[in-house]
């Protein structure tokens, strides 16, 4: 006879890799725009000015955050409403059909500025989809965890987002190193993009095959407020959500994101060897995420955070300025700069989760979430490469501090949340 162990396994299995495959493919997605940047900014934007084509491109980059909101609000409520999978489905729909699109677009030189107007239809589609990916991956992660697990789970959504970041580095370093010069910007750029949008399909298969969590079965016949009024209910969960993202999404951005890109274009490294370096960055950062997953169900919620914030904000400055014109600079800055930051995001799915009762779990994080990704983080890689640029990058820096402080002050205030039960 089977146990109900025995037939819990597949279950578990088919959950970690269907939700940690398609929230590695956004963030592949995701990433690939801002790591492929140098290389295709002038495909998009007038060619004789660099520094212009980047910032043009890095400024449609902030552009997709403004639909992270709208994303959250919707696919949380449609999280909430019909279910968590149903959510997940749409959202890695949307991201990969927006990367498809980037993928095989005209340029500026065959269409003029249509070509930057296709890259921002683009981006709007990817920000949409992903704003609504992550609080329903986190919510759905969150709710078939074991109670005294869910900081170890949670991880798997940023070790999987990781795992995409490090794919679209890797992939960008392997174009870079074996293609002749001219090829990268000519066509090579597009690669990510196809991909993203092919495998797409693959990943939307597997989601759709999952079960919905027992948390949210239990609840989905239940009578449940007007989305507003829940809202007003929760607001201070709501705003905890805010001041808990702020810091760590600025420094998410800078340093696991587009710290390669701004290598390149700001330092004028090596792009092959920057590029390296993002990926090698990652997958230590993919590897130390379990471990404070791990942590924080021994200890609790709070001191992780706190470790993350606080540490952030006492390197973020020596850290910055070790970066000169050296490859190794450059490697060891990175690399303790994730190592960090690692705690926060680790751990940060689960937070959100325990925050939030489960008829409004998905846009209750959702939202607010992305309201604060939106505003700091999407508009952090252009703003560091903006004051960067024109000598001021100390400020840029003690704008990441003074957010990274709210964020602590906000952790502990908190209450401790690893023992609560998702009812």
């Amino acid at each position: 006879m089977i146990t109900e162990a025995e037939r819990a396994t597949p279950r578990k299995w088919r959950t970690i890799v269907s939700t940690g495959a398609g929230n590695a493919l956004e963030w592949f997605d995701w990433n690939a725009y801002a790591v492929f940047t140098p290389f295709f900014a002038a495909q998009f934007f007038p060619a004789h000015d660099s520094t212009s084509a980047v910032l043009s491109s890095l400024a449609i980059f902030a552009v997709g955050f403004l639909m992270r909101p709208l994303g959250g609000l919707l696919f949380g409520w449609f999280g909430d409403r019909i279910g968590r999978r149903s959510a997940m489905v749409g959202s890695i729909a949307l991201a990969s059909g927006g990367s498809l699109l980037i993928g095989i677009a005209p340029t500026y030189e065959s269409i003029g500025i249509g070509a930057a107007l296709l890259l921002v239809v683009a981006r709007l589609c990817q920000g949409l989809g992903h704003g609504g990916e992550m609080p329903a991956v986190q919510t759905y992660i969150a709710e078939m965890a074991p109670r005294g697990r869910r900081g170890i789970w949670s991880s798997l959504v940023y070790t999987s987002g990781t795992c995409g970041i490090l794919a679209s580095s890797a992939l960008a370093a392997a174009l870079a190193g074996v293609l002749p010069p001219g090829a990268m910007s000519a066509w090579g750029w597009r690669v990510p993009f196809l991909l993203g949008g092919v495998v797409g399909l693959y990943t939307l298969v597997m989601r759709l095959r999952l079960a919905e969590t027992q948390v949210f079965d239990r609840q989905r016949a239940t009578d449940r407020p007007p989305l507003w009024r829940s809202f007003w209910e929760q607001r201070t969960a709501c705003l905890r959500v805010i001041g808990l993202t702020v810091g760590g999404t600025v420094v998410f951005y800078t340093w696991v994101v587009s710290a390669p890109a701004q290598a390149i274009s700001v330092h004028h490294l090596d792009p092959s060897a920057a590029l390296w370096v993002g990926a090698l960055a990652n997958a230590v950062f993919i590897l130390v995420l379990p471990l404070f997953g791990a942590l924080s169900d021994r200890i609790g919620r709070r001191p992780v955070l706190l470790m993350s914030f606080v540490g952030s904000a006492m390197v973020i400055y020596p850290l910055s300025w070790l970066i000169q014109d050296q490859i190794w600079q450059f490697a060891v800055a990175m690399i303790i700069a994730l190592l960090v930051i690692a705690p926060g995001p680790a751990i940060m799915p689960t937070v959100y989760a325990e925050l939030f009762p489960t008829r409004m779990r998905t846009a209750g994080a959702g939202f607010p979430y992305a309201i604060a990704t939106a505003a700091f983080g999407g508009s952090a890689p252009y703003l560091q490469t903006w004051l960067a640029s024109s000598g001021r990058g100390d400020v840029f820096l003690g704008y990441a501090v003074i957010l990274l402080l709210i964020s602590a002050v906000v952790a502990y205030r908190m209450p401790e949340t690893k023992n609560i039960a998702l009812d």
